[in-house]
Order: structure tokens, then C-alpha cells, then sequence
């Protein structure tokens, strides 16, 4: 079947297109190999348009066809770098739909997989989605593991538990973050789980251990640990403090959302400046909310393509086509094949009947020459029976009542007169002395005589009466 697919699809696709899927992979290997460099193909190199190209070359062949010539893992590879460029490029919506043709590829490349289905995750976190954020973040942890990538697993169960954390499910989180540190001592993950357990206390009110688990990942995340020291001094009310951890955030952070909750401490907390102050922080918090509100946006209708594609039902149509397909050529095989064993069959018999014929016919042409034989042999003046004396008026009669004996051996040419007649004494069954007085010959040479004439027809002296025989009933 795949050879059958192989070449419908080299039979509808030219030169020029085989030319551009090599293309397109060798695009994908170069993505590939900036990507462990800690570069991104059509930023730090590269062009984005021949990204774009090999991601739609790769993406435009049939399923079955991409399965056959093995493209699976060239075409995840290929959504995930595009997708991930735009991303960067702050289209998200496109990202998406990039990172969902990836699932669908078929490969079983998981740890790609696993990054597709993180880049899911993430998008999904930024448009506050946080459920169906989890869900994406534990297929890429299950990817991870399945290709027993232990350290890109344990970040996936942190982002997991950041999650939890966002949707306050407090038990779900803390048994995920036990689970990792019981498990891993890298300090990285560490640091991530620190992030999680404060952002997780601060939604818990729980503002002493949110304050404790902010403290110790400075060195890690300042940005995020000035942001909840801020956001804990705007909860227990101590505005002072509140605001000024959150004029930090607007020093070492980029982030716009993080921007955006620092502005807007400041709008409410800070009561040491004065009005045009507010009245300036409040306009950039403006600003930066319209921005975030336009982001919003995109990274919503992201989310709806995912959520579309889970509920989608499976387009089969190709796979109903080859199956019918197989179903006519399969029908037709078996009607030509049965049509052909049937005439085989036919064939068969015929010959088989010829065959039991024939041998009907050799089993009579045996018992008639055999009776015949005893009746001559058995005659008592077998001189005058055999017209002994005129030798071919012998042969007449031997030829025929024994199927032409007396002729097979003279066209051998190998005998004289004297050893056909011989012949026939001994296809008869006559004794030595039979044969001696009926020739004439010498007794004592008799048995010399038959041994020279065997010999001449390729026999032995003990065998030729049986050999004589077969010639008889030789066609």
C-alpha cells in the first residue's frame, strides 16, 4: 500500500515540486541547528519568507503521502520554528494555528512535541485561560517524558502548578511542587518552583510566605520578586512599601503586564506624590492597558483556534478514499485471480483427463501386446508363425502386432539382421534353446549374442526383454 501511494504521488507531482520539499527539509535543518544554538531561524538568521515557504511546502502534502515519504517529524519541526517566529513577531493567532498543523503531523518526535505543546500552554496563560493552559502544559510534560527528558518534565510540572496556583486550587499546586522537589535538585526548576509557591501564597493571602518564597528568588527573577513584594504591600495595606517595590518593577522589568501592575499600585498607593504625578502614572497605565487590551484580543482568538480543533471532528475523507480505493482494486484483483484459477482449473483437468487417457490407452496397448506375445510365443511352429524365413515379412508382422517394434529398432541403426532378429526371440520370452534352434545360433552363444545387442541399445543382457517391452508401448 505505501509503495502503491509512493507512486501516485510521484505521478502527480513534477520535478520542481520534489525539488521544493528537499528544499524546504534542508530549510528545517538549518531552523534546527540555529535552535541548539540558542538562535531562531529568520531573526538571528536566516530569512522569515523561507521559513514561511518550507513551512507550507511540508504542510501542503496529503497526509498519506507525507506518512509514506516519512515528512512527519520535518513538518513538526518545521510549525514549531514557525511558530515560534511568530510569536516573536507578536502574531499569536498564526503561532497557533502553526503549533495545532504540528500536533497533527503525526510524528513521534515527542520532544518537539513537548515544545509545541508547552508554546500551547503559554499562549493560552497569557489569555488568561489558565485550565486550558494546564492542559496543554500536561501533554507537553507527558511528551517530555515519553522521550525521558526528566529536567524539561519537571518545568512542565512547576508550570502546571503555576496554574493550580492562578486558579487557586492550593492542594493541587503544593502536591505538585512536593513531587518535583522530592524528585529534582536542579536549581533552575528550584527557582521556578519558588516562583510558583510565591505567586501561589499571594493568591492565598497567605502574605508571610509569599513575602519569604519572594525574598529568596530575587537572585533568580527580580522583576517577579519586586512585583509580589509590591503587590503583598498593597494587600496588607502598608502603600508606602507598596509603592516603592513597585517604582522598582518599572526599572527592571519589560514586561507590559508586569508594567501595568506596577503603574497601577502606584495610581493607588503612592500618597507621596503629587497629582500631576498620578495623573502622568495613570495616562501610562493607560497606554500600556490599551496595548495589553489589543493583545488581549489576538491571544483570545488564539485560544478559540485550539478550542475549535479539540472539538473538531477528524476529517477522514482521505483515509475513506483510500479505503475504497483498496476495496475496487482489492474486487477486481480477486475477480481477475478467481476468473484465472477457474481457467487453471479448467486447464488442469483437461490435462488431467488427457493424462488418464492416455494411460487408459497404455494400460490396453500393455494387455493386448502382452496377449498377443503369449499367443506367438506360445505357438508350436513359431519358424512359420513369425515367416521366419523372409525377413521382412517378419518385421510386417512384428510391427504390426507389437506397435512397431521391428521399425524402432532398425532405425536405431545400430543393429544387423541378425540382432533385430534376436530381438524378437527375447521380446517373446523363448528359452536359450529356443532361441538357438529358431535362429539358428550356437547354445553357448546365445548369451554372448544377447549381451552384444543389449549393450548396442544402451541395456544390459538381463534387461532387455523389459527394455524391448517399453519400446513397445513408446508413442
Amino acid at each position: 500500500m505505501l509503495l502503491w501511494l509512493l507512486m501516485l504521488f510521484s505521478c502527480s507531482h513534477s520535478h520542481e515540486a520534489d525539488m521544493s520539499v528537499r528544499e524546504a527539509e534542508s530549510v528545517v535543518a538549518q531552523a534546527d541547528s540555529l535552535w541548539h544554538n540558542g538562535q531562531m531561524y529568520g531573526v538571528d538568521e536566516g530569512d522569515s519568507a523561507t521559513l514561511a515557504k518550507a513551512y507550507e511546502t511540508l504542510g501542503t502534502i496529503p497526509l498519506p503521502f507525507r506518512e509514506g515519504m516519512g515528512l512527519g517529524s520535518s513538518l513538526a519541526h518545521a510549525c514549531y520554528h514557525y511558530g515560534k517566529l511568530l510569536r516573536a513577531k507578536d502574531d499569536p493567532v498564526a503561532a497557533m494555528q502553526a503549533f495545532i498543523n504540528a500536533t497533527h503531523s503525526h510524528t513521534r518526535d515527542y520532544h518537539i512535541l513537548g515544545r509545541v505543546y508547552s508554546n500551547m500552554g503559554s499562549i493560552c496563560h497569557l489569555a488568561g485561560e489558565y485550565q486550558l493552559s494546564y492542559d496543554m502544559y500536561e501533554k507537553s510534560a507527558n511528551c517530555f517524558l515519553s522521550d525521558n527528558d526528566s529536567l524539561s518534565y519537571y518545568f512542565l510540572l512547576n508550570d502546571m502548578a503555576f496554574e493550580k496556583a492562578l486558579l487557586l486550587q492550593k492542594e493541587s499546586s503544593l502536591y505538585l511542587l512536593k513531587y518535583i522537589e522530592d524528585n529534582c535538585s536542579d536549581k533552575n526548576v528550584s527557582d521556578k518552583v519558588f516562583e510558583t509557591k510565591a505567586e501561589l501564597y499571594l493568591k492565598c493571602k497567605q502574605y508571610d510566605s509569599a513575602m519569604y518564597y519572594a525574598s529568596i528568588l530575587y537572585h533568580a527573577n527580580p522583576s517577579l520578586s519586586l512585583l509580589i513584594r509590591a503587590q503583598t504591600y498593597s494587600r496588607i495595606g502598608q502603600k508606602d512599601s507598596a509603592a516603592y517595590y513597585a517604582e522598582q518593577v518599572l526599572h527592571t522589568s519589560q514586561d507590559l503586564s508586569d508594567l501595568n501592575n506596577a503603574l497601577y499600585i502606584l495610581t493607588n498607593d503612592d500618597i507621596m506624590k503629587d497629582k500631576e504625578y498620578i495623573r502622568n502614572v495613570a495616562a501610562q497605565r493607560a497606554d500600556i492597558h490599551k496595548v495589553l487590551k489589543y493583545k488581549q484580543g489576538k491571544l483570545s482568538q488564539a485560544v478559540q483556534l485550539l478550542e475549535q480543533d479539540m472539538n473538531r471532528k477528524p476529517d477522514w475523507r482521505w483515509l475513506y478514499a483510500i479505503l475504497i480505493t483498496l476495496v475496487v482494486v482489492s474486487t477486481v484483483s480477486f475477480i481477475y485471480f478467481r476468473a484465472k484459477h477457474k481457467r487453471h482449473q479448467l486447464l488442469s483437468q483437461r490435462i488431467e483427463d488427457l493424462e488418464n487417457k492416455n494411460k487408459e490407452k497404455q494400460l490396453q496397448l500393455q494387455a493386448q501386446i502382452e496377449d498377443r506375445r503369449t499367443l506367438i510365443a506360445s505357438s508350436p511352429n513359431i519358424a512359420k508363425t513369425l515367416y521366419w524365413s523372409n525377413f521382412e515379412q517378419m518385421c510386417l508382422l512384428v510391427d504390426q502386432n507389437f506397435n512397431m517394434l521391428a521399425s524402432k529398432l532398425r532405425n536405431k541403426q545400430v543393429l544387423h539382421e541378425t540382432e533385430i532378429r534376436l530381438c524378437v526371440l527375447v521380446f517373446l520370452g523363448l528359452s536359450r534353446a529356443q532361441i538357438s534352434s529358431t535362429l539358428p545360433y550356437a547354445l553357448s552363444s546365445v548369451g554372448k549374442l544377447k549381451d552384444h545387442t543389449a549393450k548396442q541399445l544402451g541395456t544390459t543382457g538381463k534387461n532387455l526383454q523389459h527394455f524391448l517391452f517399453n519400446m513397445t508401448i513408446e508413442e
